[in-house]
């Protein structure tokens, strides 16, 4: 690919992330999977810049607006801004070598183009004219929930969480150790780090290929954050047991879950979506884990109701809003609206009100989001025990002790993980016992 192919097919990413709505990094990929002629180069150059726009867009956005205030804004206008702005900026000659109009090029610049790249000429992203929700890279409707729940650590938090996710791996315990995992990776020139919070998680410092690799094929890592590694070993299932994952998803707690449980013990996976449930197969058999048991709840809570009162742990990694995983996925935050936020935490309580009553006496209910709200975590979690008396909260540090062999990263009752503290995506988890 040219150098303006590159920037045209930033372009086209940034219009179908905006018109179909669907995560970024699968528009991302089924572009590619479409264009296998592009080189790892042209993919690094194209996909830097889409994600270097997605993550500017509240500055690029306030710059284009400034510079014309009755311009109908695209994403070729932020990509514009982006190239005069961003950290490699391009002078104007080099722009209009880049908007060419040729046949797998941007069309050439217009005179509004050139009129808007001369306003920003000199400039940089930052100007102390903007406002904080600008400067934080929040939609101005969420500045106030978000201030809320970070306080003063918001611009802080916010800088974390605008900055690149590194890969990170989960060694499946079931059929090697991390050591040896890191001693694979290494033969195949991929260098990793052991985490410092998950005693089986290992950090890559560049993000290679994974899916070919050996080590991958045979079941011996999954890509996991950190944190939610972190989340699923506290819900400490352990051999023997039964265990409920209530809010499956993709699997990836399922699986950390089966490999602590040493395939032994009764593992049920349920999800509202039985499609999802279908695509973990191949995964749990390539983690050599047989005999999980999926529950379709599309129908409803009552399709599992046969198991009331039997569980010693149920998870409940509950649907949310997934402002702690803007690293991974920055595309969110724009489309995130107040009512998204009411309707996740109505699904909450409704998730937990359901899931509460699989919990045996003495059995656990572990509560987990990937979210940094506070009314979708702690304020969730207080509703929660006043519905239902016959549980009690357990400190995380005692949890924490059972568990790993590591000092806990907090001294207060309920676990919160951030980018900024822990290098994790945030999550948080509360861990309820039925007295």
């Amino acid at each position: 690919m040219t150098p303006a192919a590159r920037i045209e097919a930033a372009i086209t990413l940034l219009t179908l992330c905006e018109e179909t709505r669907r995560p970024a990094d699968r528009v991302v990929r089924d572009f590619f999977k479409a264009r296998r002629y592009a080189g790892s180069k042209d993919r690094r150059a194209v996909i830097g810049r889409f994600y270097a726009v997605v993550r500017h867009r509240a500055r690029l956005q306030w710059w284009v607006e400034r510079a014309a205030p009755d311009l109908a804004v695209t994403p070729r206008h932020w990509v514009i801004a982006d190239l005069v702005l961003g950290d490699n900026a391009q002078p104007a000659a080099d722009i209009e070598a880049l908007f060419d109009g040729g046949k797998f090029s941007a069309a050439a610049l217009t005179a509004e183009d050139r009129a808007l790249v001369a306003h920003l000429e000199g400039q940089s992203l930052d100007h102390p004219d903007q406002p904080r929700f600008v400067r934080l890279e929040l939609p101005l409707a969420l500045s106030r929930v978000i201030g809320d729940s970070l306080g003063a650590d918001i611009v802080r938090q916010m800088a974390a969480l605008n900055t690149d996710a590194p890969v990170d791996l989960r060694v499946n315990s079931l059929k090697t150790t991390r050591e040896a995992a890191r001693a694979l990776l290494g033969a195949a020139d991929i260098e990793a780090a052991p985490t410092p919070l998950s005693p089986l998680g290992l950090r890559l410092a560049a993000r290679p290929r994974l899916d070919d690799l050996p080590a991958y094929r045979d079941g011996l890592i999954e890509v996991q954050d950190e944190g939610a590694q972190v989340t699923a070993l506290l819900t400490d299932a352990r051999p023997g047991m039964t265990v409920i994952d209530y809010c499956a998803g993709a699997g990836g707690k399922t699986l950390a879950l089966g490999a602590e449980m040493r395939a032994q013990g009764r593992l049920i996976a349920c999800d509202i979506d039985a499609e999802r449930l279908k695509r973990m197969a191949p995964r749990l058999k390539r983690a050599g884990l047989d005999g999980i048991e999926g529950v379709d709840l599309g129908p409803g809570p009552e399709a599992i109701a046969g198991l009331d009162g039997q569980a010693d742990r149920v998870l409940v990694d509950a649907p949310c809003t997934g402002t702690g995983v803007w690293r991974r996925a920055p595309e969110a935050r724009w489309r995130l609206r107040s009512e998204d936020i009411a309707r996740a935490l109505e699904r909450q309580r409704a998730v937990l009100d359901a899931a509460q009553a699989l919990v045996k006496p003495g059995g656990r209910l572990i509560y987990v989001t990937c979210s940094l709200l506070k009314s979708e975590n702690e304020d969730q979690v207080m509703a929660f025990l006043d519905r239902h008396d016959d549980f009690i909260l357990l400190p995380i540090a005692n949890v924490w002790r059972e568990v790993f062999d590591t000092p806990c990263p907090t001294n207060v009752y309920t676990l919160r993980l951030n980018s900024a503290d822990h290098g994790t995506d945030g999550f948080y988890c509360a861990v309820l016992q039925r007295d």
